[in-house]
């Protein structure tokens, strides 16, 4: 039953899409992708995310930018090579200086492999110090909450 509502919602309720290789060399000893290669997955999908609404770009030009708060995951599923993670990403919860990127990863069967939380903090670099959202980047997210893939 979960795994129909995760289908349902990923249709309907995340905002991006990625869908990444998987490499021989990410397989560990037990056979499965190692769970920092699921890690990297999840990070490319958040770098994706993070261009899309400009905070990449803005870090780049005007040293305010992005930091990485916190990231929880949840493995469910084991990957195996040879095939593909598909990873859907939508932006969650917007406070004060930071905000959230929800991702499910699923494997090229369709199946949810694991589900990851990045918390990301607004920050300037320059002071070394976390600042507010602006409200142009808390508009770009808002927008990306209503684009579905």
């Amino acid at each position: 039953m979960r795994a129909i509502m995760e289908q349902i919602n990923r249709m309907t309720d995340y905002s991006a899409r990625m869908a990444i290789r998987i490499d021989w060399s990410e397989i560990d000893l037990f056979g499965h992708v190692n769970n920092l290669a699921i890690l990297k997955y999840i990070q490319a999908a958040r770098v994706s995310f993070l261009e899309t609404i400009g905070l990449m770009q803005m870090q780049a030009e005007e040293k305010n930018g992005p930091i990485l708060g916190s990231v929880n995951c949840r493995f469910r599923k084991p990957l195996f090579y040879p095939g593909e993670a598909i990873i859907y990403s939508r932006p969650g919860l917007v406070k004060n200086t930071s905000f959230i990127i929800e991702h499910v990863l699923f494997n090229d069967r369709d199946e949810l492999a694991a589900e990851a939380e990045d918390v990301i903090v607004f920050y300037d670099f320059e002071r070394q110090v976390k600042q507010p959202l602006l409200q142009e980047l808390r508009d770009r997210i808002e927008s990306l909450k209503a684009a579905k893939v």
